[in-house]
């Protein structure tokens, strides 16, 4: 059996040392952290714009309502303004919702982009621990595969064999663990940035709904009975 990069075995020091670089880089959690600030202002700004157009102002407002047309004019406006404001925090929100990375996540459609973008220069990422996302995923799944062969194996010379890959199997999975690490951070961070980009534009079509639903308010308690 050809356990992954075992056909191609690059010395053991050059590997620590690619993989030691990556801890010199700056980690893409601190990106992290610098998108849900942004996300926590975001959400202050739209729950004050929220504040000001349905706290006191509609109240006194409403007794300039005249007619069922207007009042359902003015109804229909507060209803899009809090359907604006709700669609602004909700979708920001997201940007703080605490996710849970695996390396299945990492096959996901959602980082398709990130997988691309790594493959286009897999040296630049992983050295020479990997040339794809699924290439370097797949020597975990390699050592637990060797493992259970060699525990069933009863012929001593084929059990000899499968040990002799499990090991150069394990030094594969070694190399390999800190690019997968990185990933998993990294994945993190972009679908992170995935939902702040999403947000800002429900946060746009927010304002949209609630400068909307002022002007419908606003004509519903300037205009005449009706």
């Amino acid at each position: 059996m050809t356990t992954p990069g075992s056909e191609n075995q690059p010395p053991a020091a050059g590997d620590q040392g690619a993989s030691h670089g990556l801890y010199s880089l700056p980690s893409p959690q601190d990106s992290v952290e610098d998108m849900r600030s942004t996300a926590k202002w975001t959400i202050a700004a739209a729950g004050s714009v929220g504040a000001a157009l349905i706290s006191g102002g509609p109240l006194i407002a409403a007794g300039q309502v005249h007619g069922t047309r207007h009042a359902l004019l003015a109804g229909g406006g507060l209803v899009l303004t809090l359907l604006g404001v709700g669609l602004a925090i909700w979708s920001t929100s997201r940007v703080l919702a605490p996710r849970l990375m695996t390396p299945e996540a990492l096959r996901s459609s959602a980082l398709k982009g990130l997988r691309e973008m790594i493959e286009n220069e897999p040296a630049q990422f992983f050295g020479v621990a990997g040339s794809t996302v699924t290439g370097l995923l797949l020597h975990r799944p390699a050592v637990a595969d060797l493992a259970r062969r060699a525990a069933k194996e009863t012929d001593p010379a084929q059990r000899a064999r499968l040990l002799r890959e499990l090991r150069r199997a394990e030094d594969n999975a070694r190399r390999a663990a800190p690019y997968v690490r990185w990933l998993l951070v990294m994945g993190h961070a972009w679908l992170v940035k995935r939902d702040l980009d999403r947000a800002l534009w429900c946060t746009l079509g927010g304002g949209v709904l609630v400068v909307a639903g002022a002007v419908l308010f606003f004509i519903a308690t300037g205009g005449k009975g009706g």
